[in-house]
């Protein structure tokens, strides 16, 4: 599919594309369902940016020796395995954050952000006014696909409190194009995360993506958090060994404020990073002047998914094609 095209379609100079990538979004059921019927199975659910241009080609992401990168992770949702997981359970301490640095050509080899939401569902970009930011974070960076499929697959083991446990795989619910913008109005600079979906086809049914607020496109003001600032009342975040660890010079963008804009987007290449996600519009267009377009708008071949093409055989597609729970 690629990473689509953008155009602006008024003179809004005010807005300006910081990157440019491929956006999935999949689900994972609860411990010991095997099929989900609604939102209230699901335990997670997972988003993965892969971008490939923006204003620097070059991305610096942590070191690949410092993270996840590479490591027999696991795909449990479930804290009682000793094992290491992927996971945001208060009980489970996880790894620590990255630290160090490696670029990546992210026009010649694949970058890949594994990121858990908070929530089983995005905040709804149609409901601007009092609806409160949804928190997620990044669990995982790596240039491995086999990382990701690791990841997203499913397992089953015993445990001695609770027996044996079944773990689903993650479902693929949605592919599409994504941009991150810097947007400077009259009023203070933000930064934007916006998307819009290619698959499931808009003429295919859209029971979980309508239930976890995966819109056909959706715009969301995206501010990353200090790890070195307290979370406040309504987000604890992560213990403190899971924060992310930034290099001197993001880490200084901050000073003393508790958030930040998501600018450079450099930030979401640091496992542990935390970020809010804020409704802004469910019309790109009309609230940004920019229109984005997939690469196979006029025909939804599934031979044509990067998703299915990539991570087909790690996770079932029948959601992400016909729009059904499975």
């Amino acid at each position: 599919m690629g990473q689509g095209e953008d155009s602006k379609t008024k003179n809004e100079s005010s807005v300006q594309v910081q990157e440019r990538g491929e956006i999935f979004f999949f689900y994972r059921p609860k411990v010991g369902k095997q099929e989900v019927h609604d939102s209230d199975d699901v335990q997670r659910l997972y988003i993965v940016l892969r971008p490939e241009s923006g204003e620097h080609s070059i991305e610096v992401k942590q070191d690949p020796h410092s993270g996840k990168e590479g490591e027999d992770l696991g795909s449990h949702m479930d804290p009682g395995k000793p094992t290491r997981d992927i996971s945001s359970d208060k009980e489970h301490s996880g790894g620590e954050g990255g630290s160090g640095t490696q670029e990546v050509n992210v026009e010649k080899e694949p970058l890949l952000r594994f990121i858990v939401m908070g929530r089983k569902s995005l905040p709804d970009p149609s409901k601007r006014k009092g609806h409160r930011p949804y928190w997620g974070f990044v669990e995982m960076v790596t240039t491995k696909i086999d990382d990701v499929k690791a990841a997203l697959k499913g397992e089953e083991y015993d445990t001695s409190t609770r027996g044996h446990r079944v773990v689903a795989a993650a479902r693929a619910v949605g592919e599409g194009v994504y941009r991150i913008l810097r947007h400077n109005p009259k009023e203070r600079m933000h930064t934007h995360l916006v998307y819009k979906l290619e698959f499931p086809a808009e003429d295919e049914k859209s029971e979980p993506q309508e239930e976890l607020n995966i819109k056909r496109e959706g715009s969301f003001l995206i501010q990353i958090k200090n790890p070195e600032q307290p979370g406040g009342s309504q987000f604890r975040g992560l213990q403190k060994k899971r924060k992310a660890t930034f290099p001197a010079h993001l880490q200084g963008e901050f000073g003393q404020l508790r958030y930040h804009l998501a600018d450079p987007p450099d930030f979401l290449n640091y496992e542990g990073c935390e970020f809010l996600l804020i409704s802004a519009s469910d019309d790109i267009e009309e609230e940004l002047g920019l229109e984005l377009k997939t690469e196979t708008e006029a025909e939804h071949d599934p031979s044509c998914s990067d998703l299915v093409r990539t991570f087909g055989e790690a996770a079932p597609i029948r959601a992400l094609l016909r729009g059904t729970w499975v």
